[in-house]
């Protein structure tokens, strides 16, 4: 069928995701591996009041903007502006904090997962739980509001992720991805909902502190296939002002931004694994078997079908690496011969080939914002060398790079103490897009093949489009069969083995890392923010 006929007929599916730089949109077909259109929306992160946030009204004005672009790029390829879909997904940021009283409005602004204010809650958590609780979960902001004796906590009536939230506004349902709501609070596997013996414990530790019991502050579970409302009159106006949309198209669960990573680079199967590289990175690996302990460095999540996923998460990803390509983009400028962003990119990654395998005795820190993984409340940027090291713009790169899979493998070795063994890794993210570089340098970093599939260029919010046609085809096949036979059949992929010579050399551009985590430490401690 024709891309005309299916936007003609509604035989389409639209996926949008709240990513932390961008709001992307993203429009398939009866096929799902062909995008038809795509619209995007850049916004920042803010840190007010000393927490991170983004303000809701934001959230609308992104939203909006993502999806008039979107259908424009449909008429503009297609000549038809869609007013329907076959279905609607919603993912975004996981983690954070988005508490609202019976009325729906909200009590605190958002409170995002790179807030690290929730360490004392955190260690308590973990500690009554017996699994490690992140300082970037949601029960770890609602249970520090308790702690803190904030006000607005005898007030709350529900607590919800970005994309729960959103979704509640376009459907009326407060639901949530099983994924994006293990995220929130520990997941029982066996059930796919809320561990009732944590929750048992919770009520048990806190008593009357909150106005309700947990599970009816949280969101109600669903998995990928299950139908999770459908689009309401006043969600049609909220995603299109202009009124064209109609009402009435289902919408998936909403997922958390692991999930639909995941989805877009097929890998929801034991022994495999992803990792996202952008404001944060990081890696999620389906699980064979049960960890045999807690680790403060791995997050038991699920896949968004529900199956155990261990993950590595950290809150800082490229965003150092596209500071330092920014100066080069600005010397080339500067000296009168203007190069745009991803040449730049595409010229530096491909000099730190040439660097040494330990990039020279380089160290690169990426911690814009405190990491727990590093045992970091705060963040601060660093490049350090010896008198020694090889100063180089190749080894540069090459630290830069290094740098961002650091921290990430950190906690990958944690796993692989745990005997837990990997087939691949897929990789996706802006990262990426400069073939073999990136690739290679993490497959060195984590000892594994690392794949990079064309697919996975549209990132998230292609993953939430291909959940949301998932809903026609779940009453037929599981969802790893459907994106094994249906969505990944014909997929061109690229894999990449570990080179024995970058293994060396990260392993001991790793040692060194490790052992520089005093001096950021320091930083942290004697550098006060300038502002």
């Amino acid at each position: 069928m024709s891309a005309v006929d299916d936007l003609r007929e509604g035989r389409t599916s639209l996926g949008i995701e709240l990513g932390s730089t961008r709001i992307k949109a993203c429009l398939i077909g009866s096929d799902p591996a062909a995008v038809l259109a795509t619209g995007s929306f850049s916004w920042e992160n803010r840190f007010e009041d000393g927490l991170w946030t983004y303000p809701l009204d934001e959230v609308w004005a992104g939203l909006q903007a993502a999806f008039a672009e979107l259908v424009a790029d449909a008429e503009q390829q297609h000549g038809i502006r869609p007013t329907t879909f076959g279905a609607i997904g919603i993912s975004a940021m996981m983690h954070g904090y988005l508490a609202f009283d019976e009325a729906g409005e909200l009590l605190v602004p958002f409170r995002t997962w790179r807030n690290t204010n929730t360490g004392v809650a955190a260690a308590e958590l973990s500690e009554l739980f017996g699994v490690n609780i992140p300082l970037r979960w949601s029960i770890a902001h609602l249970h520090q509001a308790v702690l803190d004796d904030e006000a607005h906590v005898a007030r709350i009536a529900s607590v919800n992720t970005l994309a729960g939230y959103v979704h509640e506004r376009l459907t009326g349902e407060r639901v949530l991805g099983v994924g994006d709501a293990s995220g929130m609070f520990p997941i029982d596997s066996a059930t796919g909902d809320y561990d009732e013996r944590m929750l048992r414990a919770y009520a048990a530790r806190t008593g009357d502190r909150l106005p309700r019991p947990l599970h009816e502050i949280l969101p109600e579970v669903r998995s990928a296939g299950a139908r999770a409302g459908v689009l309401t009159d006043e969600g049609a106006a909220l995603l299109d002002p202009t009124g064209a949309l109609r009402a009435g198209i289902p919408l998936c669960p909403p997922e958390g931004d692991a999930g639909t990573g995941m989805v877009a680079t097929n890998a929801v199967a034991p022994r495999t694994g992803n990792v996202s590289a952008g404001t944060s990175i990081f890696a999620m690996v389906v699980l064979e078997r049960p960890l045999t302990e807690a680790h403060h460095e791995l997050d038991l999540v699920t896949t968004p079908a529900g199956d155990a996923v261990a993950m590595v998460h950290c809150n800082n990803g490229a965003s150092e690496l596209a500071a330092w390509a920014g100066l080069f983009t600005r010397f080339a400028a500067a000296a009168g011969q203007p190069v745009d962003d991803d040449a730049v990119f595409d010229v530096l990654f491909r000099e730190a080939l040439d660097g040494e395998a330990d990039a020279g005795g380089l160290l690169a820190y990426n911690h814009l914002a405190g990491e727990p993984i590093a045992k970091l409340d705060a963040g601060r940027p660093l490049f350090v060398r010896t008198p020694d090291s090889a100063l180089t713009l190749a080894n540069v790169m090459r630290a830069q790079l290094y740098g961002v899979f650091g921290t990430l493998a950190l906690g990958m070795q944690v796993l692989a103490d745990e005997g837990v063994e990997l087939d691949r890794m897929f990789a996706h993210g802006g990262m990426f897009r400069t073939a073999g570089v990136a690739q290679r340098f993490l497959a060195g970093a984590l000892g594994a093949p690392v794949a990079v599939g064309e697919l996975a260029s549209e990132g998230g919010a292609w993953g939430i489009a291909v959940l949301a046609s998932y809903l026609a085809r779940a009453d037929e096949r599981s969802l790893g069969e459907y994106l094994d036979e249906t969505v990944f059949a014909s997929a061109s992929v690229s894999l990449v083995d570990p080179d024995p010579a970058d293994v060396a050399g990260f392993a001991t551009y790793l040692d060194r890392y490790r052992a520089g985590l005093a001096v950021e430490a320091a930083a942290v401690a004697s550098l006060p923010p300038t502002r």
